[in-house]
């Protein structure tokens, strides 16, 4: 199993309302770093989704319940999405000044590439995010 991070902003869509969908499609990436970040997942996968912009703060767990495919909402087909499934919601949130202040998270792609809203995750930094936040991995 690999682990991730994938950013939303919350007034375009919530963690709520991925919970309130359950399985969604995480469409809309339009960065090729990105891009093959979304095609190397495989079903199993866990990813943190991140609330970006307002709260920055990891929010919840979801799992990938469906690898790459085109992404519908892409006109030309060169984009890719999964489909994610809300495992459930983060204890308590992990927010971003949090992370930064965490000499152990230093190396943590959140940090080193803050624009990028696909990134992965190491198995240390999922397992320190995870005590962080009270999540039961």
């Amino acid at each position: 199993m690999s682990y991730w991070l994938i950013k939303s902003e919350p007034d375009a869509f919530s963690w709520s309302e991925q919970v309130e969908n359950d399985i969604e499609p995480w469409t809309g990436v339009r960065n090729h770093q990105a891009k093959k970040n979304l095609a190397a997942m495989k079903v199993g996968d866990r990813a943190f989704f991140y609330h970006s912009n307002v709260g920055r703060e990891i929010v919840g767990v979801v799992e990938v319940v469906r690898e790459a495919y085109p992404d519908p909402t892409a006109a030309d087909g060169r984009w890719v999405c999964v489909d994610v499934r809300a495992i459930g919601p983060m204890p308590h949130p992990v927010t971003l000044t949090a992370m930064k202040a965490d000499p152990a998270l230093a190396d943590l792609a959140l940090i080193r590439q803050s624009r990028l809203s696909v990134v992965p995750v190491s198995d240390a930094h999922w397992g320190h995010l995870c005590r962080m936040g009270g999540w039961n991995s």
